[in-house]
């Protein structure tokens, strides 16, 4: 039986589509955004997290661990790990009551992830909400996998939004455009050179999909997450304008930066970038700008 990796099912979202939506968060994506606020979805494989002031040191996840490379440090005064390679089995995150160790990802079949869903089908039907798949980048993993939930989604008459970067073949878009009522689609940056140099890859995939997505009369909104410093100039806002104007989108999301996804990076061992979110008065200058083009623009969402 086919399993996806997955990072979270949030219930009762209100910021992932219209309504109060089931949201259910893929792990893996080829892109690395510098002001990613999940940075545990980038990998395609399962990791652990870990919290060390939520740690008691009761050394459960030191017995627990299969490849013996947790210990305690007294030098250090606390957990340690080896330098040969985490199993990422989820043993240590099981043992630890403290949940100072988290797996981030776990494998779940169609009729689990279904079984969740279906929990929340009266709040859907009141509010007009419905499902979002996001992630990582959904569409760039198991397309079998993703297109029979969706298929299972539609059967059930719930609404199906997918959240997505754009940076994956459009073969996949194309296998899930009668299932889609709108994807959330990423604009981060029009520059080529300044988006490798902020997600690790070129746009021209990204934007080359969305105007294929636009011709084939998909329904899209745009999303655009705003960092100071990156991509809040009128230079940059106006290079967007410019892409969007010939294509059929007239809705437009503007995410100001915040650092949860610093706070997870740490978890993970990593470092992140210091970055902004643009002052509230750039906020509403940049929204003015969507609007003035004839654009519904709305900060958040």
């Amino acid at each position: 039986m086919s399993r996806a990796l997955i990072i979270n099912i949030q219930k009762f979202s209100i910021h992932d589509g219209e309504g109060i939506r089931t949201v259910v968060f893929f792990k893996g994506c080829p892109l690395s955004c510098q002001w990613c606020h999940n940075p545990e979805s980038h990998s395609f494989a399962p990791q652990i997290m870990y919290q060390q002031e939520k740690c008691s040191l009761c050394m459960a996840c030191v017995s627990a661990c299969p490849a013996r490379r947790l210990y305690f440090n007294p030098a250090l005064g606390k957990i340690a790990e080896k330098d040969i390679p985490c199993p990422a089995c989820g043993a240590c995150a099981e043992a630890c009551l403290q949940e100072a160790r988290q797996a981030a990802g776990r494998l779940m079949t169609v009729e689990e992830i279904m079984a969740e869903i279906d929990q929340d089908a009266m709040f859907y039907e009141q509010s007009g909400g419905g499902v979002t798949l996001s992630g990582g980048e959904v569409m760039a993993g198991d397309m079998d996998f993703v297109v029979e939930l969706l298929r299972r989604c539609r059967q059930r008459g719930y609404s199906v939004y997918i959240d997505t970067s754009g940076y994956a073949p459009y073969k996949n878009f194309e296998r899930v455009l009668e299932y889609v009522d709108v994807f959330l689609y990423d604009i981060k940056l029009m520059d080529d050179a300044r988006h490798r140099q902020y997600t690790g890859h070129s746009n021209r995939l990204i934007l080359d999909n969305l105007v294929k997505l636009s011709k084939a009369g998909a329904n899209i909104y745009i999303r655009m997450p705003l960092i100071a410093g990156v991509n809040c100039s009128d230079a940059d806002i106006q290079a967007v304008l410019r892409f969007l104007q010939p294509l059929n989108i007239r809705r437009v999301y503007l995410l100001p930066y915040h650092d949860f996804g610093r706070h997870k990076a740490e978890r993970l061992g990593r470092e992140s970038a210091p970055m902004a979110p643009p002052a509230p008065r750039r906020l509403e200058e940049i929204k003015a700008m969507f609007e003035q083009s004839g654009y519904i623009a709305k900060i958040g969402g």
